[in-house]
């Protein structure tokens, strides 16, 4: 006999409906609540692991930034113990000087403690505490380290050690500066964590700590968990053994975790109340005859046209309406899918795709005596827009355009390519039609200005043409030969247009050839430096040389740096190459006799990149070359887009340093209060000026005002391509401190340079041959 199921429980469990909601609410508590141990689990050893890897990677940072901070003192100490007069006054024993030495230097580089320690154990220095005693420095110094920790009075102290050579070591010059708890706060401050930071004797460390081995992390701690990191740091005196410990709490950092945790807890019964009603909404649905759903489905399926009839109001009823809704919907979606996938969604023109179709359907409807135009334009100067008015601006300009060319040219396609782009599309031209006269007509409609928000923007454009059947059959073609006219229009200048040409195709190829060749020199090391020299009239001597870049091809010989330089910053080559110039004029500059300086072009885009500072630092470093013997030389068409920028770079490279020069003044975007917010070093007069002193114009004014106005602002000022004597004269006449050209020499190779430095006499350039 079949046993059957208490009544009540029949009630219970007799609903389909209801078996579902209970299996469905039952697998999903289950689920939830093994994620929610995994979850909880996961988390709390994933804090343990950030925290342990956040803690060793600011250990990291930390003896960076201590190596690096000892670099910068000992090119400090460096700089004062190469000093001619210092080192004399360390071998006489002046001991005036060398005190007087100390205390600047003492107080140039903020430090705690500046002094001498000479092979004869003696010790002369400036410090505000009591400094070390030479026979626990002796051996260091003499093993020729260069930096460590030291003590003075009762604290620790970074140290950096400079020899001191006449040209054998006669002692060392010593540079501290305090590791104390302030100072090791303000550092814990840059780091990306809280860490508590101190520098220790090996003898102060907890016993914890002091077992504990170098350079892992250790945990600590019963109540508050506790992360140590302990470093062993370099020493400069005998008996110290510094160690850097680094805490975090760990503690802390889980505790960040917890609101997590709460959150998931509060998601999961938020999630499990919502399954259980969606649960028995969806049992109660899915009980019912579903025949007439199913086969509308599978007619959908097939891509068919499929409609349920309603013929009641309640759940079935509403189940068909809602599928005939969802059908009505599916297919607006796709309209919609279809019209963005073909349509710029700021303009609501086409775009490149749907252009290229109803550029393909128009040729093939094309009769053989009709010709048809494809215009390709681009915005002059929509970048300025956008960086002075900014990006909505921009947006809104693009959309005024979009809309005035619907309007004027009626019957044409008009689509947006992409950023500044539009296409442009006219059919069924006659034979006779003249393109000239229509390409002014579209020339014209761009040149107005519109107004946004209260302000002018320009909205004029550049206009490249390709004609078919002429300059192709196909659109493929079509399009790249109006992309190639284009490129030549931009380059003839704004609010222009250009009709393609055969050898604008042969152009690009050449173009294209000459990028690979570009990235061949790159890779290979194919470029050369030359220098220029630049002779002060005022101290009548050679002050330093302007590093020029040449490529000497295998094949085509030396091509001008007019020729690749404008490629080069197209394509972004310009950043690997302005860096190996930096990196290749530092090398040889260093290798010059004296003071002598080099001058360094850098490119607007190489100055807008982040990594210029890094890259000047690093040629310095690695050629020794000094800072002050680097000078870098900007043009005034930095300042157009960002002005705030733009200073906040140059104060940067000053802090390194370095020397600034502004070139080519007075062709650009000059402005006063670009000199009165910057202080450059230098003002470049550009040649033009130069050339036309013979010419008994203006020009004479014009200089003797740059030079009047650098004097006020005490900067020097440069004059280029000077080339004969008379120019000369007349700069000196105008108060123009130092001159560049041909007068001089011509650019020489690297190996030239010192026969040209030889070559010179001790007072300079001949007087005859500067008056000549």
């Amino acid at each position: 006999m079949k046993r059957k199921a208490p009544f009540s429980a029949r009630l219970r469990f007799g609903s389909l409906k209801l078996r579902i909601a209970v299996v469905y609410a039952a697998l999903f508590a289950t689920i939830l609540a093994a994620v929610l141990l995994i979850a909880g689990n996961g988390i709390a050893r994933f804090g343990e692991t950030s925290a342990s890897r956040d803690l060793a990677a600011n250990a990291r940072v930390f003896d960076e930034i201590i190596e690096l901070r000892a670099k910068q003192m000992r090119g400090a100490a460096d700089v004062l113990s190469r000093d001619f007069g210092f080192r004399e006054a360390v071998a006489t024993d002046d001991q005036a000087t060398l005190e007087s030495a100390l205390v600047s230097l003492r107080q140039r580089s903020r430090s705690d403690a500046a002094f001498v320690v000479g092979l004869d154990g003696s010790m002369t220095g400036s410090s505000a505490a009591a400094l070390p005693p030479v026979e626990q420095l002796w051996d260091a110094l003499d093993g020729g380290r260069e930096r460590g920790i030291i003590r003075i009075g009762d604290k620790l102290a970074l140290a950096a050690a400079s020899p001191i050579e006449v040209p054998d070591t006669i002692g060392w010059l010593v540079l501290a500066q305090p590791l104390d708890a302030a100072e090791m706060d303000r550092l814990s401050r840059l780091a990306a964590v809280d860490i508590h930071a101190r520098v220790l004797r090996a003898s102060q460390l907890p016993a914890a700590l002091a077992r504990a081995p170098l350079g892992e992390i250790t945990e600590t701690g019963d109540g508050e968990r506790v992360l140590h990191h302990v470093t062993a740091l370099p020493a400069l005196q005998d008996g110290v053994r510094p160690r850097l410990v680094l805490d975090h709490s760990l503690s802390k950092a889980l505790g960040e975790y917890s609101g997590l945790q709460w959150l998931l807890a509060a998601l999961a019964a938020a999630g499990l109340t919502l399954v259980v009603v969606m649960s028995w909404r969806v049992a109660r649905t899915i009980t019912r005859p579903l025949s007439a759903l199913d086969t509308a489905t599978r007619l959908i399926g097939e891509g068919k046209d499929a409609k349920v009839e309603v013929t009641s109001d309640d759940e079935i009823g509403r189940l068909g309406a809602s599928f005939n809704a969802m059908v009505a919907a599916i297919a607006e979606r796709e309209r919609q899918i279809t019209h963005v996938a073909l349509h710029d969604g700021l303009t609501n023109l086409p775009n490149r795709k749907l252009f290229v179709e109803q550029l393909d359907n128009a040729l093939a409807r094309r009769r053989d005596s009709d010709r048809l135009m494809v215009v390709y334009v681009d915005l002059d100067d929509f970048k300025v827009v956008n960086d002075t008015l900014g990006h909505p601006a921009g947006d809104a300009l693009l959309r005024d355009v979009a809309v005035h060319l619907q309007a004027v040219l009626d019957g044409a396609v008009v689509a947006r390519l992409g950023g500044d782009e539009f296409a442009i599309l006219i059919g069924d031209l006659p034979a006779d039609a003249n393109l000239a006269a229509l390409a002014d007509k579209l020339q014209s409609c761009f040149d107005r200005s519109i107004m946004i928000d209260g302000n002018q923007a320009d909205a004029s454009a550049s206009m490249g043409i390709a004609v078919a059947p002429s300059d192709g059959a196909d659109g493929i073609t079509l399009m790249k030969n109006a992309d190639l006219a284009l490129y030549r229009a931009k380059r003839d200048g704004k609010s222009t247009y250009h009709f393609f040409e055969q050898s604008l195709d042969e152009q690009a190829r050449h173009r294209r050839q000459m990028e690979l060749d570009l990235r061949l020199a790159i890779r290979d090391g194919g470029f050369e430096l030359y220098f220029q020299p630049l002779y002060s009239l005022q101290e009548e001597k050679l002050k330093a040389f302007e590093a020029l870049i040449r490529w000497p091809h295998p094949e085509r010989g030396m091509i001008s740096p007019a020729d690749f330089i404008p490629l080069a910053e197209e394509t972004g080559l310009i950043l690997p190459i302005g860096e190996w110039v930096i990196r290749e004029a530092c090398r040889q500059a260093a290798s010059w006799p004296g003071d002598l300086s080099v001058a360094v072009n850098i490119s607007p885009k190489q100055f807008v990149s982040q990594g210029l500072a890094a890259t000047v630092l690093s040629a310095l470093s690695s050629s020794g070359l000094p800072a002050s013997r680097l000078e870098l030389e900007i043009t005034e068409s930095i300042f157009i887009a960002n002005v705030e920028r733009t200073l906040e770079s140059l104060h940067s490279l000053r802090a390194l340093g370095v020397r600034i020069a502004l070139d080519d003044f007075g062709t650009g975007y000059s402005s006063l209060s670009y000199l009165r917010s910057f202080p450059f070093d230098k003002l470049k007069i550009d040649q033009s000026f130069v050339r036309d002193l013979a010419a008994g114009g203006n020009a004479n004014a014009v200089i003797r005002a740059i030079t009047t106005l650098a004097d006020a602002l005490g900067m020097e000022t440069l004059a280029e391509g000077v080339e004969d004597a008379a120019q000369c004269q007349i700069l000196r006449q105008e108060g123009c401190g130092q001159i560049q050209g041909y007068l001089l020499s011509r650019p020489i190779d690297a190996r030239a340079v010192h026969g040209f430095i030889a070559g010179m006499t001790d007072d300079g350039v001949s007087e005859e041959r500067l008056r000549a």
